[in-house]
């Protein structure tokens, strides 16, 4: 065991696999945390605090060296940037999730009935009511949808009319829904929703 506290007083521990240690485990604690967040805003009530859990576990651990290395400026520095690192890798990895159901709605030219068409035609669940912009007559169109399927419906709505108004809102519940789309099992069986 003399080498392992050999190489643990070594320069190669203090400044390079320590920083990067810390790095990485602020960089997930951050992760998760904002994953975390992300489950409770759409009522994943069981999975949130199993990744709290882990969170928690990983942020006492990096604590641990920083509070034990105050004077150090190199673990300052990159403990700031596993955060910053961290929220960024945890909006991306909800965004790929693409977990949840949203409501699109778009406000189209009221010349819109071939996107009408082809947006029923493919199965998508569409609500059409007629309305008044400022430049006219306008068709105001609202699906909801799987979180996953927006980019191919944003898609859809810009191919037949370039330029239209659209908004996407994440919705917490959808209660009596009717979504002609086929759905994927998404194999996540521990995911759950109140």
């Amino acid at each position: 065991m003399e080498w392992w506290a050999f190489f643990l007083q070594s320069d190669l521990f203090k400044w390079g696999l320590l920083p990067l240690l810390i790095f990485c485990g602020r960089l997930c604690d951050v992760s998760l945390g904002t994953m975390r967040v992300i489950f409770i805003g759409k009522g994943y009530r069981f999975l949130a605090p199993l990744i709290g859990f882990f969170e928690v576990m990983i942020w006492l651990l990096a604590m641990r060296q920083i509070m034990g290395n105050l004077d150090n400026l190199v673990y300052m520095v990159v403990y700031a940037a596993g955060f910053a690192m961290g929220n960024f890798l945890g909006i991306y990895i909800e965004k790929r999730l693409s977990l949840g159901m949203v409501l699109v709605r778009v406000i189209a030219r009221d010349d819109c009935g071939e996107l009408i068409d082809f947006l029923r035609q493919n199965k998508f669940g569409i609500t059409v009511l007629d309305g008044g912009g400022a430049t006219g007559p306008v068709k105001l169109i609202f699906s909801v949808m799987e979180r996953k399927q927006v980019e191919a419906y944003i898609d859809l709505v810009e191919t037949f009319n370039p330029g239209t108004f659209f908004t996407v809102e994440d919705m917490r519940l959808v209660h009596s829904h009717f979504f002609p789309v086929k759905r994927e099992k998404t194999g996540r069986p521990f995911i759950k929703r109140k």
